[in-house]
């Protein structure tokens, strides 16, 4: 085990033991690595089938973060050493996180996810899939990989466009950043609770009598009990622009023609609006058409095919360089400069984005995912 992760089991009153693992990595905003997402998905494997188990609870050291995303400097790294081709240490880092998250997706026992802070990249793969999802007002919500030439991955290709209207593909897009309420609209969480409750909350835990075969039902009642009234969330934005959304990209048929309808669109001196059209403005646009794409072909895939997919665009991304000289801009030079391969989205090629959905290998090693 690692001692970025803490595993705890916590006697109830009776009835059954929570399991509480806790991300500890605090200074780096509890963001995932390779031994975390080995041991978290170790010590999840081990408590399924361990009956004294009667619900799992995942939450992060630190007030500042759930999960800010993976350990993109060690692929950076990785990334620089095998040049021009599919890095080792990436295929084995996409393949056990995607696992990682489609066990919390299938498993048999409730899973509880306290996601507040930032919860971005990989801290949304640990959320997405968990059975009780709790977010509280200092939640914010990202998939920012636009940034630095990746994508949204760890299973957006399924509820991106599962996402009401068009709002997926224009978070995909944009890389914008959500709120609590937003959280909830889009699919991504399922309880609002205060920042300060998770005390509180894991003693309400304890103290419940748990009955075999109730549990799911027994944990839905004890969040919805703690769960903060409409008037203390934080104001959405979605739903407010989501008709303005998905008039502009119902009428597109190409990433390019989405493109420029985010970037067309009024404002009108909202401030997330602006900078929802500067992410997208600044982000790569290899990452414009892959959002396209995983969007459309996601939309039509059952979930472990997503994250096959996924697979094969995240190894290609480490591939061709993209990704590399986004995260050297954002965090090895920190220069915000990245030279992209392309200038714009009208300039990548078809074969390009084909490339990215061509696997690499005879056998993709997520084949028997779900079997």
């Amino acid at each position: 085990m690692t001692d970025k992760l803490i595993i705890k089991r916590i006697p109830a009153a009776s009835g059954g033991d929570i399991g509480l693992l806790t991300l500890n990595k605090p200074k780096a905003l509890n963001a995932l690595d390779l031994d975390m997402a080995k041991a978290l998905f170790e010590q999840l494997s081990d408590w399924q089938h361990d009956d004294s188990i009667a619900l799992v609870v995942l939450n992060s050291e630190g007030d500042k973060a759930f999960c800010a995303g993976g350990d993109i400097v060690s692929m950076y790294q990785a990334m620089q050493a095998q040049q021009h081709q599919v890095p080792d240490f990436l295929a084995d880092f996409f393949a056990r996180e995607y696992q990682l998250d489609y066990l919390i997706h299938r498993y048999g026992k409730p899973v509880v996810v306290w996601g507040a802070g930032i919860v971005m990249g990989g801290g949304i793969g640990l959320l997405a899939g968990a059975s009780h999802r709790i977010l509280t007002p200092s939640s914010r919500l990202a998939m920012p990989e636009i940034t630095i030439g990746l994508y949204p991955d760890v299973g957006a290709s399924y509820f991106l466009p599962r996402a009401p209207g068009k709002t997926g593909l224009f978070l995909g897009l944009t890389g914008a950043s959500v709120n609590a309420t937003d959280g909830i609209y889009i699919g991504l969480g399922d309880y609002v609770l205060a920042d300060d409750g998770f005390e509180r909350f894991c003693d309400a835990l304890e103290s419940q009598h748990w009955v075999a075969g109730e549990v799911h039902d027994q944990l839905t009642a004890l969040c919805t009990t703690f769960e903060l009234a409409k008037a203390d969330w934080p104001q959405g934005k979605l739903s407010a622009w989501q008709p303005e959304i998905d008039k502009v990209l119902g009428e597109c048929s190409s990433a390019p023609e989405a493109v420029k309808a985010i970037l067309g669109c009024e404002s009108n001196g909202d401030s997330w609006f602006d900078r929802a059209q500067q992410g997208l403005t600044a982000g790569s646009p290899i990452t414009m058409h892959l959002v396209w794409e995983q969007c459309k072909r996601g939309a039509k895939l059952s979930l472990e095919a997503c994250f096959q997919m996924e697979l094969i665009m995240s190894c290609r991304c480490g591939e061709s360089g993209e990704f590399a000289e986004g995260v050297r801009a954002l965090l090895i030079d920190k220069d915000k400069q990245p030279r992209w391969l392309f200038n714009s989205v009208d300039d990548v090629p078809a074969d390009v984005i084909a490339t990215h959905f061509t696997s690499p290998w005879t056998v993709n090693p997520l084949a028997g995912l779900g079997e």
